[in-house]
């Protein structure tokens, strides 16, 4: 029974935390769309937070984080669904429905979360660095991932090169939905537009990588 509770503890804590982080997070990035991203300290998201900024230190190390709260997601959510990919499932094909899934439940993280968000991104010279960083970090999340799941020899390229055209791809699409937004396009039009690019996209791919690490 105490093993219980304390688990059932243990579990509301967490939710508490994501909730403190999801709110820390929610108000920093309105003070950036407002003032700007370099114009907006620290201590300011805190003081409007009602936290202290210990708090929004512990939960955001990087203040760039503040504006890409989810970015463990982007950088790992591919690699996770290649690594559980099924079997007589290739790379190719894990990635092109990670890709389709997301889309269809509207996953902020492929780049689609609004023009307020991305002009305040496109604005600010540390957050176009910090989101240049999490695409190559992407990448190599999952070159890593390959070279363990294929046991490939460290001078082996292939694995590396693999995951080079894939997040590739999804590079592309991300900073092209970030175009369509700036644009003005409907977001129905856009996840449509959107979902037919990745198709004709990841079929390019298919010759030279469309069976590599099926299971």
């Amino acid at each position: 029974m105490t093993e219980t509770v304390g688990v059932a503890g243990r579990g509301l804590r967490e939710r508490k935390k994501q909730q403190t982080r999801e709110e820390i997070a929610g108000v920093a990035t309105r003070l950036f769309v407002d003032r700007g991203f370099e114009q907006v300290t620290i201590a300011q998201v805190a003081e409007a937070a009602n936290v202290a900024k210990m708090t929004v230190t512990n939960h955001f190390p990087l203040k760039e984080d503040l504006v890409f709260d989810r970015s463990e997601e982007i950088i790992a959510g591919l690699t996770g669904i290649v690594a559980g990919r099924a079997a007589g499932e290739s790379v190719l094909d894990a990635a092109r429905r990670y890709y389709r899934e997301a889309l269809e439940r509207g996953d902020p993280t492929l780049g689609q979360r609004g023009p307020a968000f991305a002009r305040l991104v496109e604005s600010s010279p540390a957050l176009v660095a910090r989101e240049r960083q999490m695409h190559d970090q992407r990448e190599l999340a999952l070159a890593e991932e390959l070279m363990r799941d294929m046991e490939a020899a460290p001078d082996d390229l292939t694995p590396r090169i693999v995951a080079a055209q894939i997040i590739g791809v999804v590079r592309v699409l991300y900073y092209d939905a970030r175009r369509r937004l700036l644009a003005g396009q409907e977001q129905d039009e856009l996840e449509r537009e959107l979902a037919d690019a990745a198709e004709r996209a990841f079929d390019q791919l298919n010759p030279t990588v469309g069976d590599y690490g099926v299971r």
